[in-house]
């Protein structure tokens, strides 16, 4: 048998504090609800079956990319705080959108979700700021090596091959005077 909670009795001249403010009062924007979210559930609440999975997955990839494609370990953790941290700053700026105001206007303010949403984009740009600016390429292993063996693959067929590698890398090849003509035949 469920018994009613008793009153809560207050002094003369008390308010009610926000914890006696009743249970059906709702958080005004969210945020704390989705922190507390990611932090419980972690990666696994960013579902690819979802659209916005989907969309976070390829942003993530797109930064991986962005980075050379093969990141360290560190990298890779900065790289899923920013993912989330994305995550907040896009619900945020739905809900702001949503909004018929930004300013309260009893207080003559700007609403305290807009500062909290300062500090979440400020903290995405300096997740950004220690991934790098600047896109990398993909790293090929020594090149010199590639073009030789590219050159090899890729010899005409009706021109002979180098006589030795010195040849090949001065330019010249067996049959030839090293300035381009022909050498005389007897």
């Amino acid at each position: 048998m469920n018994h009613p909670e008793p009153p809560v009795l207050l002094n003369a001249g008390q308010k009610p504090g926000p914890s006696q403010r009743g249970r059906g009062r709702s958080p005004t924007h969210g945020l704390g609800t989705l922190k507390r979210t990611l932090r419980q559930l972690g990666g696994r609440v960013l579902d690819r079956r979802t659209t916005l999975g989907r969309q976070l997955a390829a942003w993530k990839a797109e930064l991986v990319r962005d980075l050379g494609g093969d990141v360290s370990t560190q990298q890779a953790a900065v790289i899923e705080l920013a993912v989330r941290t994305k995550l907040l700053l896009d619900s945020i700026d739905a809900w702001l959108l949503a909004q018929p105001s930004l300013v309260n206007a009893r207080k003559k303010a700007l609403l305290p979700v807009v500062r909290e949403r300062q500090q979440v984009a400020d903290a995405l740009a300096r997740y950004m700021g220690q991934l790098g600016l600047e896109r990398r390429a993909k790293d090929l292993g020594d090149i010199a090596a590639q073009f030789a063996a590219l050159h090899a693959v890729r010899r005409t067929p009706d021109g002979p091959a180098p006589s030795s590698p010195a040849a090949e890398a001065s330019g010249t090849t067996a049959g030839t005077d090293g300035a381009g003509g022909q050498e005389p035949t007897a």
